[in-house]
């Protein structure tokens, strides 16, 4: 079984995916994909910097996250430059890693944590889509807190994403995080029993 998780932005993705790896799911974690290719001195980060300019590396040659985010969420066409860049290879990178667990055949859940699961076409590799659904205010107060944003900064990344009413035409479950954690565990808890047998 093999389970797309997505959501948007400060949706609370992290925090259930975190626990689900604490109840026995292999996770893979597209963000985590996404911090690998762009290390010091990798190409895809050499074609960055070449796009971007210079300034969004450190002076220690690591990427500087928020400069670079600063340029492409003020920009749709920036944002989708940053996406042929990085997303051929973060792609490639997780269907590779599917590949191997099918090979397996073993009976462990693998989670694949993925913010653009739809947008990128990764729903098409995974058997079930979980969406983690949390309401608009809830989200920009999450993500003005979390990156010291304004509000309409924080409206900018948000409406960056596809809107939640279209991710949630794809979701087979939705776990709703609005409220409190524990409210929220208890939904992915209920979900975990119900597809590990």
């Amino acid at each position: 079984m093999i389970i797309g998780l997505t959501g948007g932005i400060c949706s609370g993705k992290t925090k259930i995916s975190n626990y689900l790896s604490e109840l026995g799911a292999r996770i893979i974690d597209a963000d985590e994909v996404a911090r690998e290719i762009v290390k010091p001195k990798s190409a895809v980060l050499d074609e960055l910097a070449k796009h971007f300019g210079s300034d969004i590396l450190y002076p220690d040659g690591t990427l500087n996250r928020s400069k670079l985010a600063s340029i492409v969420f003020s920009n749709p066409t920036a944002l989708q430059k940053l996406n042929q860049i990085t997303h051929p290879l973060i792609l490639k990178i997780i269907a590779d890693k599917i590949e191997e667990h099918r090979k397996k055949k073993n009976k462990e859940i693998l989670v694949l944590s993925a913010p653009l699961l739809i947008e990128t076409g990764l729903h098409k590799l995974v058997d079930k889509v979980w969406v983690v659904n949390v309401d608009l205010e809830t989200q920009i107060k999450r993500l003005m807190a979390r990156d010291k944003l304004t509000r309409a900064e924080a409206l900018k990344r948000i409406n960056s994403q596809l809107p939640a009413s279209e991710r949630l035409k794809f979701a087979d479950e939705v776990i709703d995080n609005s409220g409190c954690w524990n409210d929220t565990r208890i939904q992915v808890l209920n979900l975990w029993n119900k597809y590990k047998l």
